[in-house]
């Protein structure tokens, strides 16, 4: 299995620190509102690298932070009158349901940062102690010129990032290079005692504690956007490696960013859209096909045309599983041959090349694309065979193409069809919940309406509905 190591820009064999055993750490989302259609591509495409690893037979230790302390949590909270714990605490819950709804397997391990102070404290004290940190006023930073290979992930350089900053006369910091691990206490901020005064952990060191205390000094795969490559795994680097002294991880992956209609997704650019809302307008099984149908590393377009593609694309796949499930049950109750036939025996063995196609795929640093296009001749192979077919092939061919999608954790069952009345009773009870300022109802009944493929538009003329 080869993955592409932004650390070395070169795809490389991968080897595991203990054998039958990777330990994959993602950056997760600062839990401040919803998550934004940005912040699923990461959830995504790695919760789909974690898939292919149990597929292939490994313990997967797959460890996903919230950073739950932070400045726009404290400026959200501040704007709300409520506790910063408060809006963290929400945020986590709807971040889990969107994880849920784009069928993204819950972690091993779940920390929150809030939770792993004293070990943030323990490492910035370790730092202190070998001369890689500093205190000022109780501000404690990392001394960026004592790690020699500073920039080796960003591949920048000390001297010529200097360059381009500006300095202030009142710069505490020895160097401007410099970056904060605690910074101390502001009115109305959380804070946490510690021995430079009552305050709260910089961002960066976060991720050295908990990926340390999860799963060990050295991490086998580290992942998250490529805008998290400078400064925050650059700092992590520095961090973990001074204070532990071994080599912070093995692999680094990183993908691409997401556009909307070839722009920057931005809420000043008017195209910043939540996962909520596009799962108000498309199935989040979309959405999460939509995404593994380009490589990971590369740059993703999101527009309607696109994503209508995708959903035309796993409709064929879901219509091609329904076909072979009513293919499988008419054969078992007519009760059919259930032999090979010598051309059952020859397609099988044309469905066991596209099973090693996609394998081939997923191991040349899981390239889905390639991977979804093994699924599609699987398609193609199955709805041209399996009506002359026996019932063991049929049922080979359904267990290979739901096992491939599940890899893929793209969802084959089907979904039983709702009636027309009774999708209108359940929006009359929503309508009235909401009313009744019930809005966790209202919620139930959009979300449940949603898993039986209904999807619900909010208009001022009233609410419009419509099959996915």
């Amino acid at each position: 299995m080869k993955i592409y190591n932004t650390l070395t820009n070169k795809k490389e064999e991968f080897v595991p620190v203990h054998e039958g055993k990777v330990g994959i750490y993602v950056c997760g989302p600062t839990v401040y509102n919803y998550i934004h259609i940005g912040n699923a591509r990461p959830m995504v495409v790695f919760d789909t690298v974690r898939r292919y690893f149990e597929y292939k037979g490994y313990d997967v230790n797959y460890v996903s932070n919230f950073t739950d302390v932070d400045d726009k949590i404290i400026k959200k909270a501040m704007e709300e009158g409520v506790d910063a714990s408060e809006v963290s605490e929400k945020f986590i819950r709807e971040c889990e349901k969107d994880m849920q709804a784009l069928n993204v397997k819950e972690a091993t391990h779940h920390p929150k940062a809030t939770e792993e102070i004293s070990g943030m404290i323990e490492m910035i004290q370790e730092l202190i102690d070998k001369g890689f940190a500093y205190e000022k006023n109780g501000t404690v930073y990392f001394r960026t010129r004592k790690f020699d290979h500073y920039g080796q992930l960003s591949n920048k350089n000390l001297d010529d990032m200097m360059a381009g900053i500006r300095i202030a006369v009142s710069d505490e910091k020895d160097d401007a290079m410099d970056f904060v691990l605690w910074k101390p206490k502001k009115e109305g901020e959380p804070s946490w005692p510690s021995p430079w005064g009552e305050g709260r952990p910089g961002w960066h060191i976060e991720c050295s504690v908990m990926s340390r205390k999860y799963i060990g000094d050295t991490i086998d795969i580290h992942a998250g956007g490529e805008d998290l490559i400078f400064p925050h795994h650059e700092n992590e680097i520095a961090q973990s490696e001074a204070c532990n002294g071994e080599k912070f991880a093995n692999y680094w992956m990183h993908n691409g960013f997401l556009n909307i209609d070839n722009k920057k997704m931005s809420k000043s650019a008017g195209n910043f859209f939540t996962v909520r809302e596009i799962g108000e307008k498309y199935p989040l099984q979309v959405i999460r096909f939509f995404m593994l149908s380009a490589h990971y590393r590369s740059p993703l377009n999101f527009s309607d045309t696109l994503v209508e593609a995708a959903k035309h694309g796993l409709e064929r796949i879901l219509t091609a599983v329904d076909n072979l499930r009513d293919v499988l049950a008419a054969k078992q109750s007519g009760g059919a041959n259930g032999v090979l036939t010598e051309a059952d025996q020859k397609n099988m063995e044309e469905a066991k090349a596209l099973v090693a196609k996609f394998e081939a795929s997923m191991e040349d640093d899981f390239n889905t694309a390639d991977a979804i296009a093994a699924i599609f001749e699987l398609v193609k192979l199955a709805n041209v065979t399996a009506a002359d077919g026996s019932a063991e092939y049929v049922q080979y061919l359904l267990d290979t193409i739901v096992k491939l999608c599940d890899i893929l954790g793209i969802i084959t069952d089907k979904k039983e069809e709702m009636l027309d009345a009774d999708i209108e009773a359940l929006i009359e009870e929503r309508q009235a919940a909401r009313k009744a300022k019930n809005f966790a109802r209202a919620d139930e009944i959009r979300d449940m309406l949603a898993d039986k493929g209904i999807i619900l538009e909010d208009t001022r003329a009233g609410v419009k509905w419509k099959r996915a």
